[in-house]
Formats: structure tokens, sequence, C-alpha cells
């Protein structure tokens, strides 16, 4: 099994910036892609941020030039730096892997969820 544990969210004044870190662990072999999503009351979870096992990005949109997403393959973690916060971005932000298993199989995980709160 894979487990995620995310950390860094909370309340912040729009312009602000927050970090969000996500890390992994458990039977994995290596990650394939990474990634950031979010979901505001009442709408659908939506993709924010995604990179791969080679550093390939993509941004939704409405982030791009404000947030940007890393990786430490090292220590199986992904981040999230954003920037120039608006109030839409509130939302719970969750963190999403593709790995292959230590038995060679093909895995996702979700993480709990931090909440980001951007005040106007």
């Amino acid at each position: 099994q894979v487990q995620l544990v995310e950390s860094g969210g909370g309340l912040v004044q729009a312009g602000g910036s927050l970090r969000l870190s996500c890390a992994a662990s458990g039977s994995i072999f290596s990650i394939k892609a990474m990634g950031w999503y979010r979901q505001a009351p009442g709408k659908q979870r939506e993709l924010v941020a995604g990179i791969t096992s080679g550093g390939s990005t993509n941004y939704a949109d409405s982030v791009k030039d404000r947030f940007t997403i890393s990786r430490d393959n090292a220590k199986n973690t992904v981040y999230l730096q954003m920037n120039s916060l608006k109030p839409a971005a509130t939302a719970v932000y969750y963190c999403n892997v593709d790995v292959i298993t230590t038995t060679m199989y093909r895995d996702g995980a979700w993480g709990q969820g931090t909440q980001v709160t951007v005040s106007s």
C-alpha cells in the first residue's frame, strides 16, 4: 500500500503565498507521476498541477505563472508553491500519486486533503 501525508495548508490573505508538501511512503518501487488537485465547496475536484517522473509539468490555466509544482525523488515528495493567491483558490487540496509498487503493480493513492483558505 501507498500512504500520503500532506502538510502546508492554512489561512492566508489575498496576494500571499503558501507551500504544500506531500510525502509518499509504503511499498513504492517508483513514482511515475505526482499531482495536486483541489475541490472547492459545491464544485468538482480539478487538477491544479502535475509532474512526471522526468520532470515535465502541466498546470491549470487559472494557476499558470503563479503556482509551481516540484518533486524530490529521493524523498518521494511533491511540493506546490502557491504565490499571488486569490480568494478563488480557496479549496481542499489533495495530493495524488501514480506509482509502481514493489510487487510491480501499478497503483495510485490520494492524500487526506489540506485546507487552503484565502481571505480577501
